[in-house]
């Protein structure tokens, strides 16, 4: 009930800004980028091409699940964000469409989809954040090691994300098993699980509870983190020594989208210089993939970072698998 309730408001918001925007041309819009972020990066497409755009936020499971169920009727045009295993995941499915952008050659080739489903926009490593005054009261170092968030004092303390609806909880996943193994990455999770003081629906769900020092420590992707840092929190952020995989952060366009003209002309300015140019003036921590942008933020530099990579088609053929181990043997 609460699906179809969902359903017949979202189809009535977009039919009354469609509406309302008879005569100009108009994008509809499910993003996974915290919606702050999405603000911004819609207002600049809005300001350089004249396209109005209407868009919800969801986590990257939700979009998911969303854009598979409404595939013989799709509500919107495109996807902004969310890491590409999710958009592999739904190219199996048949949910997006094949489309090139004009610059494409400005993307390097792995980080965009050999069948042009989808192009990356930035890369998003994993990272610990961790309330620096719980260190100082228990007289610790901010974790450097996946094995330090196993100590008994972490017990009750830890925030992170849910792997049925989030990205970043998958992602950690396939840090862990990079590391560990399938079988020793899960052994971990159960180990890690004692340590749990809840699972977030979304993947920067924990930052503000570690922040304001109600949970310790958690694992985030990096623009999360350096969010919540970036507001003057009392969190420290570091990288495990056995090294992070990272996502994809991607868009693409939704297959059978009913504004095809306005989703190619997002996804053209998206994969320009032009997005990448606002997420450094903006600190939009997401870090550019695309060529010849000079980044000289130093939380965004990655060489004293150990970056394990999984391809993202990987990711995406293992993502429910992984997903329903989680569920059955981890949190069960």
């Amino acid at each position: 009930m609460r699906r179809k309730v969902f359903a017949v408001v979202l189809s009535l918001l977009i039919a009354s800004a469609v509406g309302a925007a008879a005569h100009a041309a108009t994008l509809n819009a499910y993003t996974v980028m915290p919606e702050k972020y999405a603000t911004q990066v819609f207002e600049q497409f809005t300001k350089d091409t004249g396209i109005k755009v209407n868009f919800i936020r969801f986590s990257s499971g939700e979009a998911l699940a969303r854009l598979n169920a409404e595939k013989k009727n799709p509500q919107v045009d495109i996807l902004l964000g969310g890491p590409a295993d999710v958009y592999t995941a739904g190219c199996d499915a048949g949910v997006f469409a094949e489309y090139a952008p004009k610059e494409q050659e400005l993307t390097p080739a792995e980080y965009r989809d050999p069948g042009n489903r989808w192009t990356g926009i930035g890369l998003i490593p994993l990272c610990f954040l961790t309330n620096t005054d719980f260190l100082k009261k228990n007289g610790m170092k901010a974790p450097e090691s996946w094995q330090d968030l196993l100590d008994p004092a972490y017990k009750n303390g830890l925030q992170m994300a849910d792997a049925r609806t989030s990205g970043t909880a998958t992602e950690r996943i396939y840090t862990l098993i990079a590391i560990y193994g399938v079988d020793g990455a899960f052994d971990y999770q159960k180990k890690l699980h004692q340590n749990i003081q809840l699972y977030t629906k979304s993947g920067a769900g924990g930052a503000l509870p570690i922040a304001q020092g109600q949970a310790a420590s958690g694992v985030f992707y990096l623009v999360d983190a350096l969010d919540i840092q970036q507001q003057g929190y009392p969190v420290v952020i570091t990288y495990p020594k056995e090294g992070v995989t990272f996502g994809i952060e991607a868009t693409g366009i939704i297959n059978g989208a009913k504004n095809m003209d306005e989703a190619k002309a997002f996804v053209d300015w998206a994969t320009s210089k032009k997005l990448g140019e606002l997420f450094l003036a903006k600190k939009i921590n997401y870090i550019p993939v695309v060529k010849g942008l000079v980044i000289d933020n130093p939380a965004l530099d990655m060489s004293h970072v150990k970056l394990l990579t999984v391809g993202a088609e990987h990711k995406g053929d293992k993502r429910k698998e992984y997903v329903d181990r989680w569920v059955n043997e981890v949190i069960r």
